[in-house]
């Protein structure tokens, strides 16, 4: 079965990669990540960071590897590898893994507004509204999806700068001795960021959208660095604001510093960043959408709109019944673990398999000739 080319209109430029992946990266796990890392390794955790980093850079380029080799994204991957049928059934998996995705974001930001500001918020009635925003983007088709995701990004970037008022009241000597902790402890927080860092993963699934997509490699590189740069100063400065026994009790650290900025025009300056945050994860559960019903559309040939909708309406069913802290929890826990498992696992895996299919494949050409 041939695989059909995106049209050139509807490819995005190689430079929106850098966003794209950002907007995927940066999201809830940004509210409170800190308190989870320093559970392993203490205040050494932000070497964690780094390794993670590292390590995403390596899969970024198995990637575009995997993308260089089959000329597609991940069902090409997997009909090149399995054949039609069984590269098809092979995708069906993460069709799931976007759905719980976009699931976790929502109800993990809900969380965060009705412990900080409205109790009452009906949970259901603004994943509704939510949503009906997000459907509205997807129909504007991809190339509307990546201008979301640059302004998720560039619209709430001096949010950044906030965290100066945190500085003043931070003593650096909380992260002494540095490497007090063992490299099993370190590579233990370093999975336990998965949650904070997964979204890169979608270039496998976004590859055939990208225009020049060899010159793309190098944003998504330099988005990458970003992010790891953006968490392990942010790291440094929760670290340096609380002491260790006060940040266990911080479920949501960035937004507890957010309480003493103090500007003559805002009192609660934390309402400003949640209302932010609206922006911020909105890409990434447009992304996620957008993704799981291009999946259904190339694997059971249903029109993309129908997949939209097929989405929206279970993640309206599944959102009621996260109606608990634990049941929220445990739903991180376990999308965390599922991308852990994708991206460092599966994805090399994918990588090895299809190089050593294509060398069988050259190979059997020549005996032909």
């Amino acid at each position: 079965m041939k695989e059909q080319t995106v049209p050139d209109r509807l490819k995005i430029s190689p430079f929106l990669v850098f966003y794209l992946i950002m907007s995927m990266q940066i999201g809830i796990g940004v509210l409170g990540y800190q308190r989870i890392i320093a559970m392993d390794a203490g205040y050494d955790a932000w070497i964690s960071i780094l390794f993670i980093g590292v390590g995403i850079h390596v899969i970024v380029w198995m990637m575009y590897k995997i993308g260089e080799t089959v000329n597609g994204d991940i069902v090409t991957a997997h009909k090149y590898l399995a054949g039609s049928f069984f590269g098809k059934a092979l995708s069906v998996i993460f069709i799931g893994y976007f759905i719980l995705y976009s699931l976790t974001v929502i109800r993990t930001f809900i969380e965060v507004i009705q412990v900080w500001m409205f109790p009452e918020l009906s949970t259901f009635w603004f994943t509704f509204g939510f949503l009906l925003l997000c459907v509205y983007i997807i129909f504007g088709g991809f190339r509307t999806v990546v201008g979301t995701a640059f302004f998720g990004v560039v619209l709430p970037a001096y949010l950044l700068f906030t965290f100066g008022w945190a500085v003043k009241f931070s003593n650096l000597s909380n992260l002494l001795p540095i490497w007090d902790h063992t490299i099993k402890e370190l590579l233990t927080a370093s999975y336990h960021t998965s949650l904070t860092f997964i979204g890169f993963e979608i270039i496998l699934f976004c590859y055939p959208f990208i225009k020049e997509p060899k010159k793309s490699q190098k944003w998504a590189h330099l988005a990458v660095l970003t992010t790891t740069l953006i968490y392990t100063v942010l790291a440094i400065i929760t670290f340096s604001y609380f002491a260790e026994d006060q940040l266990q009790k911080q479920i949501w650290a960035t937004l507890t510093m957010w309480k003493i900025v103090e500007m003559p025009f805002v009192e609660r300056f934390e309402y400003i960043g949640i209302a932010n945050w609206n922006l911020i994860i909105l890409p990434n559960v447009c992304i996620s959408i957008w993704i799981a019903s291009r999946l259904i559309k190339r694997i059971f040939n249903i029109r993309q709109k129908i997949g939209v909708f097929f989405i929206v309406g279970a993640v309206l069913i599944l959102i009621n019944f996260l109606n608990t802290r634990e049941k929220i929890n445990t739903l991180n826990d376990y999308i965390g673990k599922m991308g852990f498992a994708f991206t460092f696992i599966y994805i090399p895996l994918l990588f090895a398999a299809v190089k050593i299919a294509k060398k069988f494949m050259q190979k059997r050409k020549v005996k032909k000739q």
